[in-house]
């Protein structure tokens, strides 16, 4: 990935966080700044690489520039809530991204009943599936929501649906860690990886389910197998996965994921509760996704756009070190307070520039 490239995404990637803590300093009840901060982190930045990544070309073709501008327009024109330019573009950015995973892999998924097919790309696959249809049903409910009122839910809600774009990326991730396990494919662990990839797929469509129809029994039961899954991924991952710079990154994203899922679960029990008040469990919501997002989102996406560059000049213990705190403790706070913002930007671009900016040579 060339210079101009990681700037462009490195910058976005700030500006997404930005716009996560802007509501403190612009107290704006019209707009929600908050879809700004997921649109530009996960559709427009981690759509466009995952499409890239796709490709596997050097250059950017023509395809990944039309679906980085139309994601901008997406963005700002579901922020400013001018839908029927949302709902247009959003025709654009689905036939853009199913070109491109029927190019790489075909129109129907057989794939991934294949025993044939590596883990890998069979979670490669489902991250573009799942951005298509993210897509696609989005749209659906701007057209439920804003025109026809045809279904009425509580949890049926853009700001809900809009949260699904991260989905993507947490599966190209989890194809990038499945690339380094490549060598178990052919042995008795294979049985062991089907099914994490199929705990993990439909674990988290059956998820949004439950989360949708405010079933919260159900709910623990299937995180706690997500759980189950993601833990049973780091052991295979540390223990197998060969020895090089990429494998303590995506180690410390799956920790992440971990971490995800453990305050997932905590949540939920608490909406259990009866004296459940959201006001007072925001701190721990704001984690949870912040961890997602800027932690285990991150990890995978600054590997993919430094692939060939590895090992690359970085001491990253101390990266790492300065990315748990930034994700788990001081973006978190800056929701709340705004000096930690502050502080969280500082430790965010320092994070990021490093990952994409630090010198392809040397010892780590």
């Amino acid at each position: 990935m060339n210079v101009k490239l990681k700037l462009v995404f490195s910058t976005l990637m700030i500006t997404a966080l930005f716009f996560g803590f802007i509501q403190i300093y612009f107290p704006i009840e019209k707009y929600n700044f908050e879809r700004l901060h997921i649109f530009l982190f996960n559709l427009c930045t981690g759509g466009s690489i995952l499409l890239y990544y796709t490709q596997g070309r050097r250059r950017v073709s023509k395809t990944v520039k039309f679906f980085f501008l139309g994601s901008l327009i997406y963005a700002f024109s579901a922020f400013f809530k001018v839908y029927p330019i949302t709902l247009a573009v959003t025709v654009l950015l689905f036939i853009l991204v199913e070109k491109v995973r029927v190019q790489s892999f075909s129109l129907i998924p057989f794939q991934f009943f294949s025993p044939g097919e590596s883990v890998s790309r069979k979670f490669h696959q489902a991250s573009l599936l799942c951005l298509s249809c993210g897509l696609v049903i989005a749209g659906l409910v701007i057209l439920n929501n804003e025109y026809f009122q045809l279904v009425t839910m509580a949890k049926l809600t853009l700001d809900t649906f809009f949260l699904g774009f991260s989905f993507p990326l947490s599966l190209i991730t989890l194809s990038l860690v499945f690339a380094m396990l490549a060598g178990m494919e052919n042995s008795s662990m294979k049985a062991v990886m089907e099914l994490c990839f199929w705990t993990i797929t439909l674990g988290v469509i059956i998820f949004f389910l439950f989360i949708l129809f405010e079933k919260f029994v159900p709910q623990i039961f299937v995180t706690t197998a997500l759980f189950l899954a993601v833990v049973t991924v780091f052991f295979l991952y540390y223990k197998n996965a060969e020895q090089i710079q990429q494998k303590l990154f995506l180690t410390s994203g799956i920790g992440f994921l971990i971490f995800t899922a453990l305050t997932g679960i905590a949540y939920i029990f608490l909406q259990m509760s009866q004296d459940y008040d959201p006001g007072k469990t925001k701190w721990l919501l704001h984690m949870h996704v912040f961890a997602s997002l800027y932690g285990w989102n991150l990890c995978g996406l600054s590997v993919i756009c430094r692939f060939e560059d590895f090992p690359i000049k970085l001491h990253s213990p101390t990266v790492i070190g300065i990315h748990w705190l930034t994700a788990v403790v001081l973006a978190p706070l800056g929701v709340f307070y705004g000096w930690f913002a502050v502080l969280a930007l500082m430790g965010y671009s320092f994070i990021t520039l490093t990952l994409f900016f630090s010198r392809n040579e040397g010892r780590f």
